[in-house]
């Protein structure tokens, strides 16, 4: 039994001005295309700003082994210049286990013309999957062969090579790279599965941005803001008086399973206990010590992602990304 797959989705939000917030990649949970053969049976999620961590027992309902293809997909980035920095990379440390033991993984290339895949098309033309990834963007990076003036006519042709966002003529295509693994999940048996990385994080507003967009991005009540503004108004720095940073996790992808997710726990985990946090999440948040707030909800389907506002945090704490890996 085999099933479509979307698995452990990331997405990427395009970066913005200084004090505004950067675009934050928001990782999320293991998912098929839908089942009604596995049902996820439980999710801890551990978030904080400069970590991730998540448990998951599966449950394989059916009668007969299943096999899975599980992707691990990186935010797209594009493969050409821009006039404005972008991301690119990986989530630092990113491990998983299936049953304690690890898991080794290959990966995937795609390339993707405003999200339709035109990867078979690069290659038709002769691109090795080295030049689909590491486009002009990586420069003395990483070391491959440049597209040749042929290729480059066939692709101006193609609209897949051209000028972009003001910028001069490089490729058009963004570049999805996927981390992917084959898991069997037995009938009738319970499949524990654990992944943790080092997020990427987008910085948050200074005074002068904490809007009402914000606030309502993020859910900010009275108490929370009446302590933001305590802090902003001793800060002795002139901008971002109040050093933040956001989280966020994708938590729809969820509700692909057979029953959403049956028994899911929430730990939001501050670094120190002054920090300041602000979500908006369902359910009520208790505090199981002077750095943890923690939510328990049963068959939960998510109806959004999951977007965390860490407020008064250290510095230092953003992921800047590495250059994809391309293992076989």
């Amino acid at each position: 039994m085999k099933h479509a797959v979307a698995a452990l989705l990331l997405s990427c939000a395009a970066a913005a001005g200084a004090n505004d917030g950067i675009g934050t990649v928001g990782a999320g949970g293991i998912v098929f295309g839908k089942t009604d053969a596995i049902a996820m049976k439980k999710e801890v999620l551990n978030v904080g700003h400069d970590w991730i961590t998540v448990d998951y027992e599966f449950l394989n309902e059916s009668g007969a082994d299943v096999e899975e293809t599980i992707i691990f997909p990186l935010p797209a980035y594009p493969a050409g210049r821009l006039v404005v920095d972008t991301y690119f990379g990986q989530p630092a440390g990113f491990t998983v286990t299936v049953d304690g033991k690890p898991v080794r993984t290959r990966t995937e290339v795609r390339a993707l013309l405003n999200d339709i895949d035109v990867t078979a098309q690069l290659k038709r033309v002769g691109l090795s999957e080295a030049q689909i990834a590491y486009g002009a963007v990586f420069d003395d990076q990483a070391k491959v062969a440049p597209l040749s003036a042929q290729q480059i006519r066939q692709l101006e042709k193609l609209n897949l090579f051209g000028a972009r966002n003001r910028g001069e003529a490089s490729p058009q295509w963004d570049v999805q790279i996927n981390y992917v693994w084959q898991q069997t999940f037995p009938s009738n048996r319970i499949v524990r599965v654990h992944h943790a990385y080092r997020p990427f994080t987008g910085t948050g507003p200074g005074e002068w941005a904490m809007n009402s967009d914000v606030k309502k991005d993020y859910c900010m009540d009275a108490t929370f803001l009446a302590g933001w503004q305590r802090l902003a108004k001793n800060a002795k720095r002139e901008f971002d008086p109040v050093p933040a940073v956001t989280v966020a996790y994708i938590l729809k992808t969820g509700n692909t399973w057979k029953n959403g997710i049956e028994d899911f726990t929430l730990n939001i985990v501050k670094s120190r206990p002054d920090e300041l946090v602000s979500l908006c999440f369902p359910g009520t948040f208790k505090k199981t010590d002077a750095k943890t707030l923690q939510v328990k909800l049963r068959n939960f389907r998510p109806t959004r992602d999951l977007a965390v506002y860490f407020g008064n945090v250290g510095v230092g704490t953003a992921n800047p990304g590495e250059l994809p890996r391309l293992n076989r």
